[in-house]
């Protein structure tokens, strides 16, 4: 019989034949006079063997084991299994987080943990940049951090969204978005003053609701998104806050 016979008989495609001809899992047949390859029922009986082993997910080069010599391939489904279940089980958790990404409304390429906060903060009537700043950040400050770390930095932006603090917030929020060349030095030292006495505590207290550490890579990395963002009063004013907490701190 010729290739497309045996293809269609096997239920591939001539070029899936060819294919197996390539890796080596399926001899091809010299070329008779004709200039044709001829197949026989050995052929299809090889490639329909082929067939149920790609069904069960039997890597091609893998095959010549359990084609060419007695075994049972006990081990070798094993691993199979263990390898559908560990997919399965990442599967599972994929679902698990879309759904939860898919209830909360939030867009799919921030963490789902801090959608909430970042939504809220929007609709607080915190200025649009400063809240596309602050998506942005989130989203390298969770990869920074580490899985591990995510529920510390969850709990600290629950304290900056509580009721309580989360007007201030907004407030401040406001005020620096106005800084700009024109700001004058009184303003922008009673902005970091302001900023102290309304944030200092929640910054630097050594709780576990504290913002999580960083290292100092990571801190580099922070700093150059914000540099890049940020206006040259408003990266002066950021610096000065930077200063005075880290004086706290001391």
């Amino acid at each position: 019989m010729r290739s497309a016979e045996l293809a269609r008989l096997a239920g591939v495609t001539v070029r899936a034949l060819r294919h197996y001809h390539q890796v080596g899992v399926l001899a091809e047949p010299p070329r008779g006079s004709n200039g044709y390859r001829d197949y026989d029922v050995h052929d299809l009986v090889r490639l329909l063997r082929i067939r149920r082993l790609a069904s069960l997910g039997v890597p091609l080069e893998r095959m010549p084991d359990l084609l060419d010599a007695p075994s049972d391939g006990a081990a070798l489904l094993d691993e199979l299994d263990t390898g559908l279940a560990e997919q399965i089980a990442r599967l599972t958790e994929q679902r698990a987080l879309i759904a939860r990404v898919r209830a909360l409304g939030a867009p799919p390429d921030i963490p789902a943990d801090l959608a909430p906060f970042l939504a809220f903060f929007a609709a607080a009537g915190a200025p649009s940049e400063l809240t596309r700043i602050d998506r942005d950040q989130s989203i390298l400050l969770a990869h920074l951090i580490g899985e591990e770390r995510m529920p510390q930095l969850v709990r600290f932006y629950e304290r900056v969204s509580d009721p309580a603090i989360a007007p201030a917030v907004v407030s401040f929020s406001e005020r620096f978005a106005l800084v700009g060349p024109h700001t004058a030095e009184q303003e922008a030292r009673a902005l970091v003053s302001d900023f102290l006495h309304a944030f200092g505590p929640l910054l630097t207290e050594s709780s576990a609701d504290a913002m999580p550490t960083m290292s100092r890579a990571a801190e580099q990395l922070i700093a150059e998104y914000t540099g890049d963002v940020l206006n040259p009063m408003q990266r002066r004013v950021l610096a000065d806050l930077v200063a005075a907490v880290d004086d706290q701190l001391a």
